[in-house]
This record gives C-alpha cells, structure tokens and sequence, in this order.
C-alpha cells in the first residue's frame, strides 16, 4: 500500500512539472530576456523535476519538453525547424530520424543527466548552496551542447543552407551561440534553479 501510494504521488508530481513545462513552452514565460538575448526557461522544470524525482522523472519531463519543440517547429516553422521537426525533413527518413533526436532526444539527456548528477553531489554531501547550481549550469549545458553539437554533426549542409554561409563557417557559428546564448541560459538556470530547487526540496520533504 505505501509503494503504490508513493508511486502514485511520484506520478502526479511528474504531471504537474510535465504542466508547468507546457504552458512554458506555449506562452513568453518559456523566455526571461537578458542584456543582449532572450533566454529559454523551458528546461528549468525538466532540472528541477529530475532533482526532486529523480532521473527517470528528468527523462519524461525532458521527452515532454522535446514533444513541445517538435509541435512548436511543427505548427510555426523558422529558419531551422528542418532540425527539429520531422515534418520539416528533407533527406528523407534519415533527416527524420535526425529531427527526432535533437527535438526529443537532446532533451531526455536533460533530465538524465540532471537526476544523475544530482545523486552524485548527494553522495559527495555537497551542501545544496554548491550543488544546486552545479545541476542547473550543467542541465542547461547539456541542453545547448548536445543540441548544437547535434545540428553540427547531422545537418552542417542544411544549417550552412539556412544561414547562407560556406559549410566550413558552421562551426564558427554553432560556438558562438553555444558562447552568446548557452551560456548567459547556463547561468540563469543556475540561479532559478538554486532559488526554486531550495523551497521545493523542504516542501517535498515535508511531505514525505
């Protein structure tokens, strides 16, 4: 009876962060705008979920987060959905296949990642100041470094395509958003995480 019970209370506390993530995904609070970008916040629930629930949990709410890139490249397409969309592919299955793991599959690595990391520092009895936003800079890196990584390594010739520059400025230009965009989002992570992640980790307990 306790095990089901607990199941169930992880199964409702998964939906409700799967929640906050789509409405996130749907309106201008997915975005915080810093200085010089607007930076996504969408990942933040998948971080903080993996932290609370565990790598599993960060799985799901990361495949939820993929499945709103997917539908919202999908329903509003830009310069490159191509790499996000498998509606938008066109090198057939293989740019499917392709689509599907950037979209989806970049984001499951989130949550694993995050849940795992965060188990780690709990072993090493980091204090939750430290390792808080340790799992936030990196989930978000994890975010931006597999997902451009991705498009460097499975769509060079589409990217160079959409941004009109020679297949060898790739490179070039996936570094400078991992440097102007991820890393401004790394460190916004780093912080809302830390703030958020501190109040939700006493209120579970509590509830335990």
């Amino acid at each position: 009876m306790r095990k089901e019970k607990k199941d169930t209370r992880w199964m409702v506390s998964v939906a409700l962060m799967a929640a906050i993530i789509v409405v996130l995904a749907n309106t201008p609070l997915g975005m915080i705008q810093l200085p010089i970008i607007k930076a996504t916040t969408v990942h933040i629930p998948v971080i903080i979920g993996a932290i609370l629930f565990g790598p599993m949990a960060g799985a799901v709410l990361g495949g939820v987060f993929g499945i709103c890139s997917l539908v919202s490249n999908t329903m509003a397409p830009t310069l490159l959905s191509f790499a996000f969309s498998p509606f938008m592919s066109t090198t057939g299955f293989a740019g499917v296949a392709k689509a599907v793991w950037i979209s989806v599959g970049c984001r499951i690595l989130i949550g694993v990642a995050a849940g795992w990391l965060w188990i780690l520092l709990q072993k090493l009895k980091l204090n939750q100041l430290i390792a808080l936003p340790i799992t936030g800079f990196v989930g978000s890196m994890v975010n931006t470094v597999t997902v451009m990584g991705s498009i460097y390594f499975l769509f060079a010739q589409q990217y160079a395509q959409a941004k009109e520059v020679a297949v060898s400025a790739v490179w070039g230009l996936i570094m400078a958003t991992v440097t102007a965009s991820g890393i401004p989002e790394a460190v916004a992570a780093a912080i809302l995480v830390t703030a958020l992640g501190k109040i939700l980790i006493a209120a579970v307990q509590r509830s335990r």
